[in-house]
């Protein structure tokens, strides 16, 4: 039989490989895969073709901050988009950038996102203090492109990204496109942000070598990249994310407080038979939960609305009730909603308190309400269901951190859940997905979900390293997995565990399993903190300090210190407190000893999930 492929013999090699031994689903996820990238094959012959002249002078490097793994996902899709447009590429971890390469490397894209109040996350910290600081080269013929993301209902709002793009241009660099400040839904802007940067570096690729000479396509660069990326993800590749759930069948869900707690904290475990999940520990699970009915109804009357009249989402079309139920965000406040519903409302007083020298005044008034409380208090007359839509933001999903080992819990995933119901202004608050979680997930039911894999959060690939784990509260919730999955596999290394809550007898989180890893041997050390049973409060930083000898002599074995709950007071005493640990049991100056804990940052031995 004639062979009448098209593909050269490069290609066709490497997609015999990708099909070799595949099974008829794994070829299904393939075709899928194929039939996605038709529309950056046709955006890529749109452009000028890239030839090999030019991407021997076009190499790119690409930077990444993040603390969850999305902006290292965003750098990852940018590089397979300019590596299929002919470029070589470069891609780092700021981490891991060698800051002395900056003044030689003129193509630069950068994606960072933000945390806390404003602050870069811990990977990119040092060099973002290099690039801030006095010897940070002037950057003369650099070309750059800056993607920050982040929450709009922080008050710095991406403001890492916003640091990155001024200082690159202040030290001299020239903009490839305007800096993107993408939200939680960030999907959308990062695709665009990545389209317009490569036009833009094939506009400058072009001019820096105008006669090139070779026939080599975009089409041919971006089909021999997506076949490679292909071959080995395949086998591996889950159909359920974020946009596309799996509905797991709930196993269990057990009130983990004691009677009389101030707290309500749930262990809830749900079932992944069939779904081809898998996670490690660190990672979380996310959770697609839906807003409370009762709030849509009030705001659908206040709004005077037909909740029966249809609304397009970003993915389909739904009734204004169900696209306030599961598609748009109306429990969290931010500026951007403000300034929207605003001027839909024609609202001198939200426009004043959104005006210069307010601040002050416009936290204190988003903290504690919701959509609903604004168009109660700034009603809009006649407003229509679309241009209302248009002031809010997509309903993201939430994330817990997985509980449990799937090593000790086959086709299972375990969440601690601490439900958050309070009274503000007047009327009752319930979080979005804890109180769907603690009232509607009971046994049997189901739930839609999906794994977001963690790659900063992990335990150490040395099973004979030692472990310390700072866990107050939910943030207990990894290190169970921690604990679980070290003594499956025979871990050999110690593990030290503190925790803290407010009493020991209502709010000890899973305490007759930390008593029997202790007795097993698979908990080295606990140390407790329980601040309100003392007239002194004790929180975990103050037991670090009282543990101080022992923790530091732990650190100079090896040891890998993890932090998990909140980034606001908790993750900041303890990093005090660990730094003050390492200059009085190390003998170091306080610089000496902030350089000691950076540096166990930079060798992944101190990893945090805050949040």
């Amino acid at each position: 039989m004639q062979d009448t492929t098209p593909l050269t013999s490069q290609q066709a090699q490497l997609l015999s490989q990708l099909v070799d031994g595949l099974s008829t689903e794994q070829l299904a996820w393939v075709r899928g895969f194929l039939a996605g990238i038709n529309h950056s094959v046709r955006h890529a012959n749109a452009q000028a073709p890239v030839t090999a002249a030019t991407s021997a002078a076009a190499s790119l490097t690409i930077l990444y901050g993040s603390q969850t793994g999305h902006a290292q996902d965003v750098a990852e899709q940018a590089k397979a988009r300019a590596v299929a447009a002919g470029f070589k590429v470069d891609l780092f971890a700021m981490g891991d950038y060698k800051a002395s390469r900056l003044k030689h490397d003129k193509l630069l894209l950068v994606t960072v996102s933000t945390q806390g109040e404003g602050e870069p996350p811990d990977d990119a910290r040092d060099f973002y203090d290099f690039l801030h600081g006095e010897k940070a080269p002037k950057l003369d013929g650099t070309r750059f492109a800056v993607l920050g993301l982040g929450d709009s209902s922080y008050e710095k709002f991406c403001q890492a990204g916003k640091d990155f793009d001024a200082r690159l241009a202040a030290l001299g660099a020239e903009r490839l496109v305007t800096r993107v400040d993408s939200d939680i839904d960030y999907d959308a802007p990062a695709e665009r942000w990545i389209d317009d940067a490569i036009e833009a570096l094939q506009r400058v690729a072009a001019v820096a070598a105008p006669t090139a000479t070779s026939g080599a396509t975009a089409t041919d660069n971006f089909m021999l990249a997506a076949l490679a990326g292909s071959v080995a993800p395949a086998a591996t590749q889950s159909p359920y994310t974020r946009k596309h759930p799996f509905n797991a069948t709930v196993l269990e869900n057990i009130t983990l407080s004691g009677r009389g707690s101030s707290k309500e904290v749930h262990h809830v475990e749900l079932s992944l038979e069939g779904a081809g999940l898998t996670y490690e520990p660190g990672d979380a699970l996310g959770i697609v939960a839906t807003n409370d009915d009762r709030l849509v109804d009030a705001l659908i009357d206040t709004l005077a609305l037909d909740p029966q009249a249809t609304t397009t989402t970003q993915d389909s079309t739904l009734s204004l009730r169900d696209a306030f139920l599961r598609a748009y965000d109306i429990t969290t406040l931010s500026r951007a909603f403000l300034e929207k519903y605003a001027a839909l409302a024609e609202s001198t007083e939200l426009r004043a308190l959104l005006g210069a020298g307010n601040e002050t005044a416009l936290r204190d008034y988003l903290y504690g309400r919701d959509v609903l409380d604004v168009v109660r208090q700034f009603p809009a007359r006649k407003v229509k269901a679309a241009e209302f839509v248009g002031t809010l933001r997509a309903l993201q999903p939430r994330l817990y951190s997985i509980a449990s080992s799937l090593a000790a819990n086959p086709d299972a995933v375990h969440i601690t859940v601490g439900a958050v119901r309070y009274d503000s202004h007047g009327r009752a608050r319930r979080g979005v997905a804890s109180t769907y979680l603690a009232d509607i997930a009971r046994q049997g039911e189901t739930v839609p979900i999906y794994i977001e894999a963690n790659r900063h959060f992990k335990l150490p690939p040395d099973t004979n390293a030692p472990v310390i784990m700072i866990g107050p509260g939910t943030g207990i919730a990894p290190f169970r997995a921690f604990v679980e999955e070290r003594q499956a596999l025979d871990a050999p290394g110690k593990n030290w565990l503190f925790f803290g809550e407010r009493n020991f007898r209502t709010d000890f989180l899973y305490q007759r399993e930390w008593q029997r890893y202790v007795k097993d041997g698979a908990l080295t050390k606990i140390d407790l903190a329980f601040s309100r049973d003392t007239d002194d409060k004790v929180y975990v930083q103050d037991r670090m300090r009282e543990r101080g000898k022992d923790l530091y002599a732990w650190l100079q074995e090896g040891a890998h210190l993890y932090v998990c709950g909140n980034a606001d007071r908790m993750a900041r005493d303890v990093n005090t407190a660990l730094t003050d640990v390492i200059a009085t049991h190390g003998g170091l100056a306080p610089d000496a000893a902030a350089e000691y804990v950076k540096t166990l940052q930079r060798e992944k031995r101190y990893q945090r999930d805050v949040y």
